[in-house]
């Protein structure tokens, strides 16, 4: 059975997530760390030690093929996209083979530019129409995946 599971350290849609878990009968796994401990009614949550990049391992080592991830974490999202599972941002925009090395490349770049002393604009603040817009994508894309289950 198809599982989500959410890199929860500073997910704005938690709540958006385990409402469309429970929608579509799905279980919910929310993975943090130490620093950002959560419990939510409608989903298990597994808290791991803090550390640089301990919450992305427990989490690739967690899933299964064919799960649904929800990470603002291009490295974590081409990871779990090698393993076969599906990811999709905060904003609704799902991570695929075709759009994963484009987006590490822009990354790569973009920490080029803050280590020679630039800046980059940061994300705008995050509305209820975001939240709206990732749920609605969020549901779109796990109908989408249990239609292709029964086909």
């Amino acid at each position: 059975m198809m599982r989500i599971i959410v890199d929860a350290d500073g997910c704005p849609v938690v709540s958006e997530v385990i409402e469309s878990g429970q929608k579509l009968s799905l279980p919910v796994l929310l993975i943090c760390d130490t620093a950002h401990v959560m419990e939510r009614e409608g989903a298990e949550t597994l808290t791991v030690l803090k550390g640089a990049d301990a919450v992305d391992f427990v989490l690739v080592n967690q899933m299964n093929k064919g799960d649904v991830v929800v990470t603002q974490d291009y490295g974590l999202a081409a990871m779990v996209l090698a393993r076969g599972g599906y990811v999709m941002d905060q904003n609704g925009h799902e991570y695929t083979n075709d759009n994963i090395l484009g987006m590490l490349e822009r990354r790569h770049v973009a920490k080029k530019i803050r280590q020679a002393g630039g800046r980059m604009k940061g994300p705008k603040k995050r509305s209820k129409e975001a939240n709206a817009h990732f749920q609605q994508n969020f549901e779109h894309l796990l109908l989408r995946l249990q239609n292709e289950e029964y086909i």
